[in-house]
């Protein structure tokens, strides 16, 4: 069909970066639509704009801006550690695809190469005590949140020393310490657990007067789960309680192999958050300041008490769904379009154009990187497998049920394990 959404029209019609303007690092083309799928017209945001997100709406409101100053979206610092955590993300992805073609590593192992900037954008604005709910492709969400690599990597590789003692493996990342509730594996099943923390945070803070809770959640699905039943059951008890949650639909524009446009009557998801009465924003999920900016308006938005936002960003993966997937059905032209876009590549050029960084500044990080995944391989390597005795473990409620009894003992070892369940 002949519309925004073709492909091979956007083959032909190369995307160009702007996060390295001074003058407007903001503003999205209006010549053409920035993605496949989308069918808005483009929302043009100054270098200086603040983002107004209201109930059911995204308004811009314009700032007066120096002529004489660039208007940089970061510092330093701030932009040093947003390269870091996404060099990160890609060298651990890549580190995860050489072991499981070596045969090191098995299961279902979905990297998120190509969607860093969502997660860095996101994530590295929160606190501590914020919680997260991810997909099964939650292994760069999980080093955002600040689960160390050597962590990670041995629950990959189903040893004791990984952040699951190694039952979770790569689809259910979790660690109770940084608040990541985990990687889920069925589709759309994190977004009620991330509705719950959310709700929590709101009883501890208006029922249980703990002033001090302004705990956020950012819950992070894909476009495939925003067909499911549970996204708006969840948007509209948000809305109706104003919890304090953002939902990030990372919208890579594939479902497994269904593309976003055959399964979806109204394919721009953004527009699904003003009909719960919260605010509906598109952003384009390839540059991390852009999402920064979003993030940084919809979080506050959240932590003041004002509701949840639905921020559809979109991206794409780099690779196919699954390590097991040839990803033989996406058009290569599709590809190379995105390809070309690399967020990481863009946010070194925005570094170094703004005398932010420097090519030494930038290379000593990709060294520091590839230090710490190659010791996150070593200690995985090195660590022992769990004991047989830990399958017994987590299953039942402890210690009243039939786990493990009250004086540390495994019930399943009493003789008389089996006398008296129906009472029990």
């Amino acid at each position: 069909m002949a519309t925004a959404f073709s492909p091979s029209k956007f083959a032909a019609q190369p995307f160009p970066l702007n996060t390295t303007s001074q003058n407007n690092p903001l503003t999205i083309p209006t010549t053409a639509s920035a993605f496949l799928g989308s069918t808005r017209k483009p929302i043009l945001l100054s270098s200086s704009s603040n983002l107004n997100l209201r109930r059911g709406s995204l308004t811009v409101v314009k700032e007066n801006k120096s002529k004489s100053t660039p208007n940089l979206l970061i510092t330093k610092e701030e932009g040093l550690e947003l390269y870091e955590d996404m060099v990160l993300g890609r060298a651990f992805e890549d580190k995860c695809a050489q072991m499981y073609y070596d045969s090191k590593m098995f299961g279902f192992v979905h990297l998120y190469n190509g969607q860093e900037a969502v997660s860095t954008g996101f994530i590295k604005l929160l606190k501590q005590q914020d919680s997260i709910a991810c997909t099964y492709r939650d292994h760069v969400q999980a080093l955002s949140k600040g689960i160390p690599a050597r962590a990670i990597l041995s629950e990959l590789l189903g040893k004791a020393t990984g952040c699951c003692r190694g039952q979770g493996g790569s689809m259910h990342i979790f660690s109770r310490e940084h608040n990541m509730l985990g990687g889920f594996a069925f589709i759309g099943e994190g977004i009620p657990i991330g509705t719950g923390a959310a709700f929590t945070s709101k009883y501890k803070r208006e029922v249980l007067k703990e002033a001090d809770c302004d705990h956020v959640t950012s819950a992070f699905f894909g476009d495939g789960a925003c067909n499911n039943g549970q996204f708006y059951e969840c948007l509209n008890m948000a809305a109706l309680w104003k919890l304090p949650i953002v939902f990030v639909v990372e919208n890579n524009l594939w479902a497994i192999g269904m593309s976003h446009l055959r399964a979806t009557s109204v394919p721009p998801i953004y527009k699904k958050g003003p009909a719960f009465g919260m605010p509906g924003v598109h952003v384009d999920g390839m540059d991390v300041l852009k999402v920064r900016e979003v993030a940084k308006e919809a979080i506050g938005r959240a932590r003041r008490g004002e509701g949840p936002t639905l921020v559809e960003c979109e991206t794409y993966r780099f690779r196919g769904h699954s390590l097991a997937d040839p990803d033989k059905l996406r058009d290569p032209a599709e590809k190379a379009h995105y390809a070309a876009r690399d967020p990481i590549t863009a946010l070194k050029k925005y570094l170094i154009d703004n005398s932010l960084a420097s090519e030494a500044d930038l290379k000593a990080i990709d060294k520091k990187i590839d230090e710490v995944v190659e010791e996150a391989v070593e200690f995985a390597d090195e660590s022992p497998v769990p004991s047989k005795s830990q399958l017994l473990e987590n299953v039942f409620a402890d210690p009243k049920g039939f786990g493990i009894g009250p004086d540390g003992r495994y019930r399943c070892e009493d003789p008389k394990f089996t006398e008296g369940t129906a009472q029990v």
